[in-house]
């Protein structure tokens, strides 16, 4: 929503909550504006719950709060009312207190038993990694369309020389982020974490540094192991494995959790006088010689086995593979697990230069996009028309969540009739032994497709695409939603508004 429509939100709840003369103050915690009214049967429950933007409306009687329920947009929306209403309603510490309230109530409980222990670290890793990842998501699109164009116009079209320097400065861009991939995980991931983000970001420099780089790309020919990895080097002597950092997620997500506690020791141990230099150079020297060491490698050679695991049971028999995650990929999104799917393909893309994978996925996005389309066709309502329009170039873009989670999902068979066009996309494009050699998706990630070596590959997506689109729009328009449903939803999520205020 944009601001200007938070303004006008902000008018339509004050009129509704019985005008400005009846508001005595007003806060609000993470997801909704608590106002204090001097008569509280003005507002007009009814009325509030129908806008664009509002969840849910609700009187508190215990805590004496007219709560309207926003959502993640709510800071915003409440600084449009504030600007109405005037200074004089605000009160910065009760707002404060309501949010550090709600907070700790959406802290979960402590584990009780081992099997609590496990769930919550694997939530924990998930929230990691897909705080890590989302702000790096869209570089990582424009780098990959900026490499396929580079694919078609070198080696489809002929219009650039592969041994050009205009080769290589663009090649240069669209790999960029790729290969400093570390650097830029590492950032977000110590933001994620709480550690030092500059001092991550050195560390991840360690990784791809170029001597550690020629470390790597030694033959390894008549090398000793250790597991089966070859030892090109030691340390203070040693024996190490370096492997391929560059392209690599999961060894400085460990890095950046580990400078926490390394720095935070040293922070508290070392003199003031000394600390701005000694801690940055101590944190480095631990947490890089221990990932180098120990955990670099481990991580890595776990990655690189679950990305080979993957890879035989994707490619031993294509047409089932696309099937299977054409039709069920889109619900690890409902879940946040896909975030463990990215790093994956991203490594076998720095590997092999290509993933089927990531080729299969593809359609599960054009699916989830044309299923918001039929919607927008289908509805005759003006709110969810632009709902799910803009859901639909969502994720024809390459990005499901608004299709989702503000259509498909809210009316389930949508979500569901969808997923058929995916699976049918799927099986064909497998049948058909696609490929892919980017990382961006859906229609908009066509350049990903054009192959050096094979020229049908882009139209294994053409056609592949077409059949998605076509199954999944009809689908969805002839089963999968009335507006009737939009009635439905908001019945039921009115009764869900209703109780989680009486309870929060």
């Amino acid at each position: 929503m944009a601001q200007k429509d938070y303004t006008q939100l902000a008018t339509q709840i004050i009129k509704y909550v019985g005008g400005k003369d009846n508001v005595d103050k007003v806060i609000h915690c993470i997801s909704r504006l608590r106002f204090y009214l001097k008569d509280e049967t003005k507002a007009q429950t009814d009325k509030i719950q129908e806008l664009d933007g509002v969840a849910g409306a609700l009187y508190n009687a215990g805590l004496g709060q007219y709560q309207v329920v926003i959502g993640p947009a709510v800071p915003d929306v409440y600084d449009a009312v504030v600007q109405q209403l005037g200074a004089g309603v605000v009160d910065q510490k009760a707002t404060a207190e309501a949010v550090a309230a709600t907070e700790a109530a959406a802290e979960p409980e402590k584990p009780k038993n081992l099997w609590g222990w496990i769930t919550r670290g694997f939530q924990l890793l998930i929230g990691t990694i897909t705080g890590s990842m989302i702000p790096i998501i869209g570089l990582l699109a424009a780098s990959g369309i900026l490499k396929g164009f580079l694919t078609l116009f070198t080696f489809n079209l002929n219009w650039i020389d592969a041994k050009s320097t205009t080769y290589i400065i663009i090649n240069a861009m669209g790999d960029s982020a790729f290969y400093f991939l570390p650097i830029l995980v590492g950032y977000t991931a110590a933001k994620q974490l709480k550690s030092d983000p500059i001092i991550v970001a050195a560390i991840a420099g360690v990784l791809i540094h170029p001597s550690i780089v020629t470390l790597q790309s030694a033959s390894t020919k008549g090398m000793q192991t250790l597991l089966g990895l070859p030892i090109n080097a030691n340390f203070f002597g040693i024996p190490v494995h370096i492997p391929q950092y560059t392209y690599s997620i999961f060894p400085i997500i460990f890095a950046a959790w580990l400078a926490r506690p390394v720095g935070n020791w040293f922070k508290k141990v070392l003199p003031l006088s000394l600390r701005s230099i000694f801690q940055p150079l101590f944190t480095v020297f631990i947490v890089s010689a221990a990932v180098l060491v120990v955990f670099g490698p481990l991580i890595s050679l776990v990655s690189a086995g679950l990305a080979a695991v993957i890879n035989f049971l994707v490619t031993t028999n294509e047409a089932v593979a696309g099937f299977i995650i054409g039709g069920f990929y889109q619900c690890l999104v409902i879940f946040g697990l896909h975030w463990m799917v990215v790093p994956l393909i991203s490594n076998d893309i720095a590997s092999t230069g290509h993933s089927v994978l990531n080729a299969l996925v593809n359609f599960t996005m054009i699916a989830q996009g044309a299923g918001a389309l039929a919607v927008w066709a289908k509805s005759k309502r003006a709110n969810i028309k632009g709902l799910a329009l803009a859901g639909a170039l969502s994720g024809f873009a390459g990005v499901t969540e608004p299709a989702m989670y503000g259509i498909n999902l809210k009316y389930g068979r949508v979500f569901w009739m969808a997923n058929i066009g995916g699976a049918i996309g799927g099986l064909v494009a497998g049948l058909m032994k696609i490929d892919m050699f980017g990382f961006t998706g859906s229609l908009i990630g066509f350049p990903s497709f054009f192959s050096k070596t094979n020229p049908n590959n882009i139209w294994a997506f053409v056609i592949a695409s077409a059949i998605t689109l076509i199954v999944s729009f009809a689908c969805v328009y002839l089963w999968g939603f009335s507006d009737a449903d939009v009635d439905k939803a908001k019945a039921a999520e009115k009764k869900n508004v209703f109780k989680d205020a009486v309870n929060g």
